[in-house]
This record gives structure tokens, C-alpha cells and sequence, in this order.
């Protein structure tokens, strides 16, 4: 199965789980991004490794990394390996100078050791069509839709046609509002079911 090469585009706090954050991977050669909801440690482990920012104390993160150069373990890439009622699910890739092992991971965990060991990240198709949101080079024509969703009910988005949630989704995604789009995403997908 072919790997899709991922990057991280951006992150943003969540508007609706506190002390979330939406992290958001990028393909390095097409237009789609992948909406992972993280938590706030390991948002912060991310953001600090992005921003080059060095503690004065060892993080966790950066433990486990000077834990694995010392015995002689590098993790050679991060693969997102599944996606699952909304979880993703990924594994490190890791090489000892003889063997590779695969090691199961969150991804948040996942995300903050690949930006340490400064190895690539992958996905795979499959992952990519289930979860990514396609962004739109170009907006086809000004639309009258608001940005804003309507209240969610325990139905979800039930007032909108399937047409409107789609508007409302590359509406998100042009905003950068990946959270929203993310549950619209699923929205979507529940109802073509």
C-alpha cells in the first residue's frame, strides 16, 4: 500500500472541547488535510518543538527521545495507520541498527516524537479518503452561506440539506475552521451511508 507524505499545516485551539486543540496535516504533494483533535499536553509538546523553544528541564517527549539516542533507537518515520469512530490510530517506526520494530501510538504522541527524531510522517489512501477534507484551490463563485453552523442538536446539523453541509464544510475549510470541518466531515459521511 502507497504512503501518503503528511506535514503539519497548522494548529488551532477548539472551540468546543476545552483544552483541545486541532492539529492539522497537510499531503506534501495534493490539496488534502487531515483534522486531528490532540490534547493540550501534547499540543504544547508539538508547539514548542515547531517554535524551537528549549525547556530548561527535559519534557517528556524530549525524555523518550534522549532516552532512545542513548541506547542507540531512532524512530525512521510515523505512519497514521488507522481511523476508527473518529480515532486515529498510528504506529513508530523505530531501528536499532539491526531490526525495526513498529510501536504502537497515539498520534498527538506520535506527532511530537516524528518533529524530535525529525523523521516524516505518512498516511495511507484509505485514511486520506475517510478523514481529509479536500482544500479548494480556488472558490468557484461568492456564496450567500454563512460560516456559522447552526446549533447542533443531538441529531447533528439536521436542519441543512446535504448540499448546504458541503457549502458549509469548504466554507470551514477556506476559514481554516478545520474543527468544524471535521464534524461536518462526519456529518456528511453518516448521512451518505
Amino acid at each position: 500500500m502507497d504512503k501518503i507524505k503528511l506535514e503539519i499545516v497548522g494548529m488551532s485551539y477548539s472551540q468546543s472541547q476545552s483544552g483541545a486543540y486541532a492539529l492539522i496535516l497537510g499531503e506534501t504533494e495534493g490539496n488534502r488535510r487531515l483534522p486531528i483533535i490532540i490534547g493540550g499536553f501534547e499540543a504544547q509538546a508539538i508547539a514548542i518543538e515547531l517554535e524551537r523553544i528549549k525547556p530548561s528541564r527535559p519534557l517528556t517527549h524530549d525524555l523518550f527521545r534522549n532516552f532512545a539516542s542513548t541506547f542507540g533507537i531512532v524512530v525512521t518515520e510515523v505512519i497514521i495507520n488507522k481511523f476508527h469512530e473518529g480515532v486515529f490510530y498510528s504506529e513508530l517506526v523505530c531501528f536499532d541498527g539491526e531490526k525495526i520494530v513498529e510501536i504502537d501510538s497515539r498520534t498527538s504522541d506520535a506527532i511530537a516524537l516524528a518533529l524530535r527524531f525529525h523523521c516524516p510522517v505518512y498516511t495511507y489512501e484509505t485514511i486520506m479518503t475517510a478523514a481529509g477534507v479536500v482544500m479548494k484551490d480556488e472558490p468557484d463563485e461568492p456564496d450567500e452561506m454563512p460560516t456559522e453552523a447552526p446549533e447542533k442538536t443531538e441529531e447533528g446539523y439536521d436542519l441543512l440539506t446535504l448540499s448546504e453541509l458541503e457549502d458549509l464544510l469548504h466554507k470551514s475549510i477556506e476559514n481554516e475552521d478545520y474543527e468544524k470541518a471535521s464534524l461536518l466531515r462526519d456529518e456528511l459521511k453518516k448521512r451518505k451511508k
